[in-house]
C-alpha cells in the first residue's frame, strides 16, 4: 500500500468510526456545521473569486451568483427546515390489526457519503451535496475535480479549517485517488457529479457493496425554436445557456433544431447577442470564461470541424479560448451530434416541422433537459407530452438549475 493509500484508508476509517460514535445524530451539531459551512463561503468569496478565475477565468460576478449565493441560500434552507426534516411523521392508512398503536417514519442518516465532485461547478457541486449530507446526520469524504486544481486546494483548506474533521474530511488527486476511493473503501452512498463514463465505473463499483448512488449526469439537451417564437428573445436566452461559462454547463442548450425559414434570423439575432453580451471581441471580455484545460481544448476544437461557423469559430491554444461558435451544416451523424459538447459550441439543424423535432428527439438517448421557443402553448405542451427529459423549460434556458433538487422539472414561461 502507497503512502497515498494508506492516508486515504486513514481517513475512511476515522470518519466511519466517527460516525458510529453517533456525533452527526444530533441536531444540534448538524446546524453547528451548517451554519461554519456558511461562514466559510460568506468570508472567503474573494478567495474563491480568485481559485476559479486560475481554472477556467470564470468571471467574478458569475462565481459570486452561481458558486457562492446558490450555495449559501441551499445552506440558509436546510437552517430553516432542518426542525421539520427530523420530525417522526406519522403513518398514514394504518392498518385495523395497528389501530391502537403508535406508528411513524423516523428519518436516519445512511452513514459515510462519498461526494465526487466536477470541474466545472466545482465549488457549488461539490458543496450542495455536503449540505444534503450534513443536515441528514451523515459524515462525508470530500473528492474534489482534480482537473480545477486551484478551486480543489481552497475546498481541502477550508472545509477542513471550517469543519469536523473527524466527520468531514477532503481527499486531494487524481484517478488513482478515486479508484482507491470507489474499489477499496465502502460508503454507505455515493454522489458523483460528471460525465456518463466515470458515472458507468462508479455504479459498477458500487453495484459490489450494494451502495446506494446518486449519479447526475450531463447529455445533449435540444433546444426547438418555433417559427412563431420571438427570435431576438430566445436568441439572449440561448445565448445565455449556452456561452456561461463557455458552455461548460450540464443543461447548457446542446443544439437547435428549427425550421429553414427562421435559421438566418435566429443566426443574426444570435450574432447580435454575442457582440451585445461580449463585444468586438470575446476573447478581451472580462466576462467570457475559458476552457478548463488543453484536453478539453483540443477535443473541441476537433468538435468544429463539423458544418460552417457562422458566429465566432475562432480559437487560441495559449488561453485555452473556444469564443462563442454557431455552426450550420452539420448533420446528424456529425461528431458533434454524438456526445455532449461542452463547450461554446452551439450547432443548427434543421427540422420541418414541430414532429419532425419531436422525432429527432426521441431517436436519441433521454436528455438532461429539453428547451422549447414558442408563443403557443398547445405547441408546447405537445412537446412536453410527447417527450421524456430530466428538465422542460418553455421560452427560457437553465434557470431551473437554480431550483431546489427534484427528479423532474417543468418550467413554462409565456410571454
Amino acid at each position: 500500500m502507497s503512502a497515498s493509500e494508506a492516508c486515504i484508508a486513514s481517513v475512511c476509517k476515522k470518519v466511519t468510526d466517527t460516525f458510529r460514535t453517533g456525533k452527526t445524530r444530533d441536531v444540534e451539531f448538524r446546524r453547528d456545521q451548517l451554519r461554519n459551512l456558511l461562514r466559510l463561503v460568506e468570508e472567503n468569496e474573494d478567495e474563491i473569486v480568485t481559485a476559479l478565475a486560475k481554472d477556467m477565468r470564470k468571471p467574478k460576478n458569475e462565481t459570486l451568483l452561481i458558486e457562492c449565493l446558490l450555495v449559501k441560500n441551499d445552506i440558509v434552507y436546510a437552517l430553516n427546515h432542518l426542525s421539520e426534516w427530523v420530525k417522526p411523521v406519522a403513518a398514514p392508512d394504518i392498518p385495523m390489526v395497528n389501530k391502537m398503536d403508535a406508528c411513524f417514519t423516523v428519518s436516519e442518516p445512511l452513514g459515510v457519503t462519498l461526494i465526487i465532485g466536477p470541474w466545472n461547478y466545482p465549488i457549488q457541486l461539490t458543496i450542495l451535496p455536503l449540505v444534503g449530507a450534513i443536515a441528514a446526520g451523515n459524515c462525508a469524504v470530500v473528492k474534489p475535480s482534480e482537473v480545477a486544481p486551484a478551486a480543489a486546494e481552497i475546498l481541502e483548506r477550508l472545509l477542513h479549517q471550517y469543519l469536523d474533521q473527524d466527520c468531514y474530511s477532503v481527499i486531494t488527486g487524481g484517478v488513482n485517488e478515486a479508484q482507491y476511493l470507489l474499489k477499496k473503501c465502502k460508503f454507505d452512498m455515493i454522489f458523483y457529479t460528471g460525465g456518463s463514463a466515470v458515472g458507468k465505473i462508479v455504479m459498477e463499483a458500487a453495484a459490489k457493496n450494494l451502495t446506494k448512488v446518486i449519479l447526475e449526469l450531463g447529455g445533449k439537451s435540444p433546444c426547438y425554436v418555433d417559427k412563431d417564437s420571438d427570435l431576438e428573445v430566445a436568441a439572449k436566452r440561448i445565448a445565455y445557456g449556452k456561452f456561461t461559462n463557455a458552455g461548460q454547463i450540464c443543461v447548457a442548450p446542446d443544439y437547435v433544431l428549427c425550421h429553414p425559414d427562421i435559421q438566418k434570423e435566429l443566426i443574426d439575432c444570435l450574432k447580435e447577442t454575442v457582440l451585445d453580451f461580449y463585444g468586438e471581441d470575446p476573447k478581451e471580455s472580462p466576462d467570457f470564461a475559458r476552457i478548463v484545460n488543453k484536453k478539453h481544448f483540443n477535443r473541441l476544437k476537433g468538435l468544429m470541424n463539423s458544418g460552417k461557423s457562422v458566429v465566432g469559430g475562432q480559437t487560441d491554444e495559449s488561453e485555452n479560448y473556444v469564443a462563442p461558435t454557431v455552426l450550420t451544416g452539420v448533420k446528424p451523424t456529425d461528431p458533434i451530434m454524438e456526445d455532449e459538447i461542452f463547450g461554446p459550441v452551439l450547432p443548427i439543424l434543421n427540422v420541418e416541422s414541430l414532429d419532425d423535432a419531436i422525432d429527432f428527439i426521441n431517436d436519441r438517448e433521454k436528455p438532461l433537459a429539453l428547451y422549447i421557443f414558442s408563443n403557443d402553448k398547445r405547441k408546447i405542451e405537445r412537446l412536453r407530452n410527447s417527450t421524456s427529459s430530466g428538465g422542460f423549460l418553455a421560452n427560457d434556458t437553465i434557470v431551473h438549475g437554480g431550483g431546489e433538487t427534484i427528479i423532474s422539472l417543468v418550467i413554462v414561461n409565456i410571454h
